[in-house]
């Protein structure tokens, strides 16, 4: 369900915090910070906790069940405050985001060391370095690794519609441009985390419907932002150019909602650029449109209840990576409607699914690769840790191993790889500066590396001579002490023991009579007299002092190095950003091919063929989620044929489907929608047989809901749902609905069905599949040139019903709806019952009516003829009034209006 609007609230805090006299310099601070993100929760860092105050204080205790105390006084008020510590930050930040809040992190932006140089009452300075929300989020432990995390805009501009999309945990850019009409199925297919919107637009109800159907948590954003001019000064500033026809040539409507985009990305980041790669273009005839409703209907991403299990894509899903995950869902979700790009995809399974050993080889590499996309988002953002350079070590050392696999394979002139494996091994291929940075890596960074910086000891002995010796001081101390006390014993032949204090550091300590000729030595002696005390004398070395800072300062030195060593990798690493980014998409795209021939190995799928024809003919398909489902509780599963042509050659353009309840015809329809999803999407298709002429518009009414929030009833969301249908569908479309007309007055309910076959057939043209438990639709297929009947066949034995699961030519006899309801487990007494009124109702003449006496279906059967022009009607079709001159004109009307007289 769509998240509330969120429009920035007004601050209820006085921006400026020092007209209060009252107010301390740390509460200052925070009121400052709070000034800037009025919107956001702030996350305050004092110490070691994040503390909230005034209401962000309170929201949160309520969210998160914290306690919530008070802390000091604000305009003579009680302040509320709450805490958390920093090391579970991500868990409470999870949390909050999945609400749908903005959260604010405001970070010590120093030690409080050097707070302390500028005086002892100085104040740690703070700021904001970060605004989380649900459509930025980078870390893993707040992310689905295996789900794309999108940030979405949309923007509207003179009658064109825009969607622009950031992963920014990725560092993909798409845009999309569309008519309004199909703004919705564009954004339903990014399945987007958070939507910004211009703040004008919220007054359009179409829109309301789009973001409704897109999932993600809206923001109102400043209509302003989404002006062309200064929404292209900030996509420019954002890639670091002047111009983005290198880009493409994007209409203003992109430009728009990509500067809403860039203006997000500016506040959120707080300045901090991200490593985006250049923004993907695909028009609206590049991809099938797919509205919501249909998503939701088919399950194609995500079940009905909003969960990835039981979805298509789940149990399609063979991938090994994250990063090949996300890749599968993006082609599941937005299938190609150009035939050669399918097809091309289609040689990628196929020639992958050919070579088994090949294939395991490849997956078995990719096991040891990491995410390598997200690793370099984060640590080009500087949120990232040693661990990411582990990532990025092990992409690169898998995308090393796997272009050495297909060596051999790329040699072969007749069988070598289709054209997009070979694009895939050719960005596999490390150029001098990603090898360099590889080795430096494998040189440098220990094996198992930790997740944090700060903490240190993540570079390998050896990497660096001045870091070993730092470390070796630290780590060994005891040891350098005890020799250089026994060379002072040795030396001086006096029995000392080294000691330490904090204030004297390291000295050398020994008893007031054995230090009577040290003290007695003088000024050339190597031990300097430093402290006496009642029973002993305390003295040092110029050795010895020195070997003291030494040893304070080893360990911060050692960490300083290291870090050093990490901002020179991330500094790499955000440099190399785009190559890295192609690595990663690479061995993503490798994946997802990988992923889909061993799913059609596991089940027996078919190469479906693709092409630009109007047919749609399925020989034994299957349903891939229904099978996956029925064979493991060790069931067969029917395979069942389907045939549709939208010129009618060979074939019918609209199928009726009848059969009794649970028999399978939901299931049915739904499995060739789904067949149409995957040979799209370019993905070998579970059937014997397939061909496919590509659909431009998918479409599917199954199933009954409600809109209860914005009053509409189960009935009338059918209605608005076919209504999208009738008036979008095109000859290439496909078409699956069910049980049209059933949420009304049975009359109403087969008229309304009656008219909508004959709408669809006649005017959409689209390939159809329709079905209806009103058996007098079949006699469509007499009326009407390209209609067939298909039923679902069913057959009483000894009593019960038995559902065969197979559609076969022709109309069902009966719907068969009492034995169901037996099925069902309704008491025998109802079920008995409802036999007697059934019989009596077919027994009855009166309920036997033939269709042809229905007025409305006679006068649907022969239209009445069109009325015949009258002399008026051609005077008026005859003048053209912009050819007209004034006097013209006016002779006109004066002979229409003679031409009107009775």
């Amino acid at each position: 369900m769509n998240a509330p609007l969120s429009h920035p609230p007004q601050a209820d805090l006085k921006p400026d915090a020092k007209a209060d006299p009252g107010t301390t310099p740390v509460m200052a601070q925070f009121l400052a910070a709070k000034a800037d993100q009025p919107d956001a929760i702030l996350f305050f860092r004092m110490g070691d906790f994040y503390e909230l105050f005034f209401d962000d204080a309170v929201k949160a205790a309520a969210a998160l069940g914290i306690t919530l105390t008070k802390r000091g006084k604000h305009q003579g008020e009680d302040i509320p405050m709450a805490g958390v510590p920093v090391h579970a930050l991500d868990g409470y930040l999870a949390r909050l985001i999945r609400m749908g809040f903005k959260v604010a992190i405001c970070e010590q932006l120093e030690a409080p060391a050097e707070a302390r140089k500028r005086g002892h009452k100085a104040v740690v300075h703070r700021g904001v370095v970060r605004v989380v929300t649900p459509g930025t989020l980078t870390e893993d432990s707040l992310l689905d690794a295996r789900g794309a995390n999108r940030l979405a805009a949309v923007a509207i501009r003179k009658g064109r519609a825009a969607v622009a999309v950031v992963e920014l945990s990725a560092g993909a850019v798409d845009s999309v441009a569309c008519d309004l009409g199909d703004l919705g199925a564009a954004l339903a297919a990014f399945r987007p985390s958070e939507v910004l919107v211009p703040d004008r637009l919220f007054s359009d109800e179409t829109l309301k419907g789009a973001l409704d159907g897109s999932g993600g948590v809206v923001q109102a954003m400043p209509q302003a932002l989404a002006e062309p001019v200064g929404a292209r000064d900030r996509v420019q500033r954002l890639y670091g150019v002047s111009a983005l026809d290198g880009f493409g040539a994007f209409e203003e409507a992109e430009v728009s909602a990509l500067g809403l985009i860039a203006a997000y990305l500016e506040t959120t980041q707080a300045g901090k650029i991200p490593a985006l790669a250049p923004p993907r273009r695909s028009g609206e005839s590049g991809f099938l449109a797919i509205d919501p409703a249909t998503r939701l209907s088919l399950e194609i991403d995500r079940t009905q209840r909003g969960e990835r299990d039981g979805s298509l894509l789940h149990c399609i899903d063979r991938s090994v990576t994250s990063g090949g995950a996300r890749a599968l869902a993006e082609r599941i979700s937005r299938p190609l409607r150009d035939p050669a790009a399918i097809n091309a995809g289609l040689d990628s399974v196929e020639w992958l699914l050919e070579r088994r050993d090949l294939r395991r080889d490849l997956r078995d590499g990719l096991r040891s690769s990491a995410d390598v996309a997200r690793a370099t988002s984060r640590l080009a953002l500087g949120r990232g840790g040693p661990r990411d350079l582990g990532a990025i070590r092990s992409g690169l050392t898998t995308a090393q191993g796997l272009a050495g696999l297909f060596a051999a394979a790329a040699r072969d002139p007749l069988a070598g790889p289709p054209a997009r494996v070979l694009a895939c091994l050719d960005r596999l291929t490390l150029d001098a500066d990603l090898s360099h940075l590889l080795a430096d890596l494998g040189d440098g960074l220990i094996e198992e590396p930790p997740h944090l910086a700060r903490d240190g000891g993540f570079v390998n002995p050896g990497h660096r001579p001045e870091l070993d010796a730092a470390r070796t001081l630290r780590d060994d101390s005891r040891r350098v002490v005890a020799d250089l006390e026994a060379r002072a014993v040795a030396e001086s032949g006096v029995a000392f023991k080294v000691r330490h204090n904090a204030v004297l550091g390291y000295f050398l300590e020994a008893s007031a009579k054995a230090a009577e000729g040290l003290l007695r030595a003088g000024p050339d002696s190597p031990f300097i007299h430093r402290q006496t005390l009642a029973n002993q004398v305390r003295f040092t070395t110029v050795e010895l002092s020195e070997l003291d800072a030494k040893i304070s300062q080893a360990g911060h030195r050692a960490l300083a190095m290291e870090g050093e060593t990490f901002e020179a990798w991330r500094r790499e690493v955000a440099r190399l950003a785009g190559p890295l980014q192609g690595v990663a998409a690479a061995l993503a795209e490798l994946d997802a091919h990988a992923a889909l021939a061993e799913w059609a190995e596991e089940v027996g799928a078919v190469r479906p063929v693709v092409d630009d024809s109007l047919c749609f003919d399925v020989e034994a398909g299957r349903h891939p989620v229904v099978e996956a489902a029925v064979t493991a509780q060790g069931d067969p599963y029917t395979p069942n044929n389907c045939r549709l042509a939208g010129d009618g050659v060979g074939a019918s353009r609209l199928s009726i489907v009848t059969g009794p309840n649970m028999a399978g015809k939901s299931t049915f329809l739904r499995q060739n929608a789904l067949l149409v999803v995957l040979a799209q999407a370019g993905a070998f298709v579970p059937a014997r047989a397939m061909r496919l002429g590509v659909v431009d518009r998918l479409f599917s009414r199954v199933g009954a809901g409600d809109d209860l929030a914005r009053g509409r009833s189960t009935f009338m969301m059918e209605m608005v749902e076919t209504a999208a249908i009738l008036t979008q569908a095109t000859p290439h479309s496909f078409v699956v609905l069910d049980e049209i007309g059933r949420g009304t007055a049975t009359y109403d309910g087969l008229a309304i069905a009656w008219a909508t076959a004959e709408a669809l057939h006649e005017t959409n043209r689209a390939r159809t599949l329709f079905a209806t438990h009103y058996h007098e639709l079949a006699r469509l297929e007499e009326r009407l040139d390209y209609v067939c009947n298909l039923s679902m066949k069913a057959r009483e034995w000894n009593g019960d019903l038995v559902f065969l699961h197979e559609a076969a030519p022709g109309a069902a006899d009966r719907s068969y709806g009492v034995q169901v309801a037996k099925l069902a487990g309704v008491p025998s007494k109802v079920v008995g019952r409802a036999r007697e009124v059934l019989e009596r109702l077919e027994s009855e003449k009166a309920a036997a009516a033939r269709l042809d006496d229905l007025p409305l279906f006679a006068a649907v059967a022969e239209a009445p003829p069109a009325p015949m022009a009258s002399a008026l009607d051609e005077a008026m079709a005859a003048i053209d009034p912009d050819e007209l001159t004034p006097r013209e004109a006016l002779e006109a009307l004066y002979r229409l209006k003679a031409l009107g007289r009775p």
